[in-house]
């Protein structure tokens, strides 16, 4: 792949399939700048449900699933949205976020975000937004990024592309973990109802569908640890085409 300070990779996968932990440490290893794209859209959310462009109501029993039929201002997200700065860095523990200057890096990973941001992820004038902003990043190489539609649309001519998944069940239980350790009490039987949800609307939205790009690797991480992981996309990155 040459230089590898040049290198793009691009991975992609469902919900709770641990992107953010392996793109983090790939990047790690590989010496490449971390963009966590979710934390973007995540972002926004967490701002839409403060301004109460989004109704804080649609999360039940802290399990993600958006409850139908509450009505909410497209027109208002798109000109918040606009208006917004979303700003990344790396920290101790993954990325750091910031909008319009606040800190929200724990707070867009509540229950309440969950619920609401594979929907405001699918408006089309959102999400060209920020793909605009993600490619902008990416200029010139020397990034790692995760997402749904990294290498199908954000990057489609990224040097290495990978698609990260595991079974449901294995998804479930580490997100029920996740919301353990951030104090929220969910069932296994929720999470997994929320992951098939989630699953469902980032793979049949009109603006850039969850799915696996021709020429991407198909990893499966059930059963196996972060490292393993880890090691396997460092190691088809090192590869010569």
């Amino acid at each position: 792949m040459g230089e590898h300070k040049k290198w793009t990779v691009a991975i992609d996968g469902p919900a709770g399939a641990g992107k953010s932990t392996v793109a983090r440490k790939v990047a790690e290893r590989l010496g490449l700048l971390y963009i966590d794209t979710g934390a973007m859209y995540r972002a926004l959310t967490w701002k839409a449900l403060r301004r109460g462009i989004l109704p804080a109501a649609a999360a039940t029993a802290g399990s993600g699933g958006a409850v139908p039929g509450l009505a909410w201002n497209t027109q208002a997200l798109v000109k918040m949205a606009r208006e917004s700065s979303i700003r990344l860095a790396p920290g101790p523990q993954g990325v750091r976020v910031w909008v319009d200057g606040e800190e929200c890096t724990e707070e867009i990973r509540s229950p309440q975000v969950s619920a609401w941001v594979s929907q405001v992820a699918a408006v089309p004038e959102v999400r060209r937004l920020l793909v605009r902003q993600q490619q902008a990043m990416a200029r010139g190489g020397g990034v790692v990024m995760d997402g749904r539609d990294i290498g199908t649309v954000v990057l489609p001519h990224a040097d290495r592309k990978f698609y990260l998944t595991a079974t449901v069940e294995e998804r479930a239980r580490r997100r029920q973990a996740d919301l353990a350790a951030q104090g929220h009490e969910v069932s296994r039987a929720e999470v997994e109802q929320w992951i098939r949800q989630r699953d469902q609307q980032d793979s049949q939205r009109q603006e850039g569908p969850l799915a696996l790009a021709a020429d991407a690797i198909l990893v499966d991480s059930t059963g196996k640890t972060v490292e393993e992981v880890v090691d396997s996309i460092v190691r088809q990155c090192r590869e010569e085409v």
